[in-house]
């Protein structure tokens, strides 16, 4: 057994809740999983977890020995840095996440610039719309969009974006505009769930109840709704910039938006900061601040 290796599968036991859990996340067998937990405990001579059908629950010598485990790995994650070169010079894999829209129409472009100005970095870009935890999930930097809960990681504003209500010309010539929200009340709308209920929207002073005709998770599926007429939608401004200035789609109601939603670029607080990350941060910061002063501050 390596030692380094079963510390490494019972923190991911902990962090995921369950062995099967673990074994997924690992690309793992269950039964190796199990294997590297109970030989750990064979060695300590102790109990590390509680095992039920419905749960696992860290002993308190388990607590003490995970509690070591991390302290342990950071250790020899940050020795492996340190010789591998990454604070003498920016080198290595950086792993960067953010939402899928923002991170195709605005990051990738980003990261291409500077993939050609730094040769010896490697990025991994993990697009997705789920809040994933830097340090569990071994992520370098993420962009989030909205309000950012008080935490030990380090943030750095980038802009902000607009929420949005839009629908196709051919909608409107047939349905009418709504010229303030509660005329909504006569549509036929197009929720996207990550932008709250879809049986009420809010705007800056009041929320108004809609009818949604049709609701989708995806922001992709909220516009090709709209641009296929089916109702008007809500999305955030920069995922129909394009379409709004080709004319594809209008956005509706613009003195009554919310406030808008801040955008930041979020990283962890080492000891040291890697080169290959604040050659990113330096790189990127800019970049993405004048990005989001190009686009539209309104719709037509």
């Amino acid at each position: 057994m390596d030692r380094f290796d079963a510390m490494a599968v019972l923190l991911t036991v902990v962090e995921t809740g369950s062995l099967s859990a673990a074994g997924r996340k690992l690309d793992m067998p269950l039964a190796t999983v199990s294997r590297n937990v109970s030989d750990l405990e064979a060695r300590l001579k102790a109990q590390l977890l509680n095992r039920s059908p419905r749960r696992l629950e860290l002993t308190d010598a388990g607590r003490n020995y995970v509690a070591a485990c991390r302290r342990i790995l950071d250790d020899v994650t940050e020795a492996e840095r340190e010789a591998a070169g990454e604070y003498d010079a920016p080198t290595g894999r950086l792993v960067v996440t953010a939402p899928i829209v923002f991170g195709r129409l605005h990051v990738v472009p980003v990261v291409a610039a500077f993939l050609e100005i730094y040769p010896d970095v490697d990025v991994s870009m993990a697009l997705g719309d789920r809040i994933v935890p830097l340090l569990e999930e071994h992520l370098d930097c993420a962009v989030r969009i909205g309000e950012l809960p008080d935490s030990s990681l380090v943030a750095t504003r980038v802009g902000a974006i607009r929420r949005v209500v839009c629908a196709s010309p051919a909608y409107l010539a047939r349905m009418g505009r709504p010229l303030v929200p509660a005329d909504l009340a006569a549509h036929r709308c197009v929720s996207f769930e990550a932008m709250g209920s879809s049986d009420a929207w809010r705007f800056a002073d009041e929320t108004v109840a809609v009818r949604s005709r049709l609701v989708v998770n995806t922001a992709d599926a909220a516009i090709e709704a709209a641009l296929a007429g089916v109702g008007p939608t809500r999305v955030l401004s920069y995922q129909v910039d394009a379409d709004v200035a080709a004319g594809r789609l209008e956005t509706l109601l613009p003195a009554f938006e919310p406030a808008p939603v801040p955008v930041s670029l979020v990283y962890a607080r080492p000891e040291r900061l890697p080169l290959k990350l604040r050659a990113f941060l330096d790189f990127a910061v800019p970049r993405l601040r004048a990005r989001l002063r190009s686009t539209p501050p309104e719709g037509p």
